[in-house]
């Protein structure tokens, strides 16, 4: 990996965009090449791998991504820095930029039909804070072929995405994210490699898609289920489950044809507890993913 950007490149270059990172976008930009080298090395992408790059803000992990990969997509919602990532490509990838295609567009609204030619089959991104999560679930749920992935998140998402059952930080993320993956923790990144320095450490999280633990239940049936545990997670099922049952008795009725305790809390099922209290409710009322 050449011509990776560094901290002068990276002030140099929003200078002469006249970028200032922004909070409302989650703007927190690599200035670390160590670091970025380290994320895809970490990311074990194979040589037919077409990888997804959301948020590539000046084009740090792009950079380094395009040698390693068959074809980079890169999402970027800011309008000015979409428009510079080509030439950026060009200046510092060489032959490798030809391998680019940046789509100016939100992550949380692109679709597959988007992403066709060719299809992404590894996300590998340094997210925007707050929208890391829900960017998350919507790619995997949007993007079929999407195999495997690294996302840099904020440590304490990064703790919530791989939490097990029992983990005090288990919740909605959790679960949601073991429907369509297994995943683990990656390692740690210091504050100081961004620019401007945010006020947490950041976590890496790796994932490897799976099958659905029931592919005879709906997604949207099982999330529903997963929704109404945690919106009230400090009480037992039996009455966090009842306005989604129908009453308490019916959550009771249903939890026990499920296999699970009526008293005990969602944050100690597993992901296939969750699909199996759906599969034993049919008539369960969807819910967004």
């Amino acid at each position: 990996m050449t011509g990776l950007l560094g901290p002068v490149e990276i002030r140099d270059l929003a200078a002469r965009l006249g970028v200032a990172p922004t909070k409302k976008l989650g703007q927190n930009f690599v200035h670390d090449p160590n670091t970025v080298r380290r994320i895809v090395t970490t990311a074990g992408l194979a040589p037919d791998d077409v990888a997804l790059e959301v948020g590539p803000g000046l084009g740090s992990l792009t950079l380094a991504l395009l040698p390693v990969a068959a074809h980079v997509h890169a999402v970027e919602i800011d309008p000015v820095l979409a428009g510079a990532l080509p030439e950026t490509a060009a200046r510092h990838a060489g032959p490798d930029a030809a391998r680019l295609t940046v789509h100016h567009a939100d992550a949380l609204r692109v679709t597959a039909a988007d992403l066709a030619d060719p299809p992404p089959t590894a996300l590998v991104a340094n997210l925007p804070y707050n929208v890391a999560v829900p960017v998350v679930l919507h790619l995997l749920a949007e993007l079929p072929g999407l195999r495997h992935g690294l996302v840099m998140v904020q440590k304490e998402v990064a703790d919530r995405l791989v939490a097990g059952p029992g983990s005090k930080v288990y919740g909605v993320p959790s679960v949601k994210l073991a429907w369509y993956a297994r995943a683990r923790a990656a390692g740690r990144v210091p504050p100081n490699v961004f620019w401007p320095v945010p006020n947490v450490d950041s976590g890496l999280v790796a994932f490897t898609r799976r099958e659905p633990p029931r592919p005879d239940v709906a997604r949207e049936q099982v999330f529903a289920v997963v929704d109404a545990a945690f919106a009230q997670r400090r009480k037992t099922l039996r009455a966090a489950l009842a306005g989604w049952a129908g009453g308490a008795h019916r959550a009771a009725a249903t939890l026990t044809a499920a296999g699970v305790d009526p008293g005990a809390r969602g944050e100690s099922l597993t992901v296939e507890q969750f699909a199996a209290i759906a599969a034993s409710a049919p008539a369960v009322p969807a819910a967004p993913k």
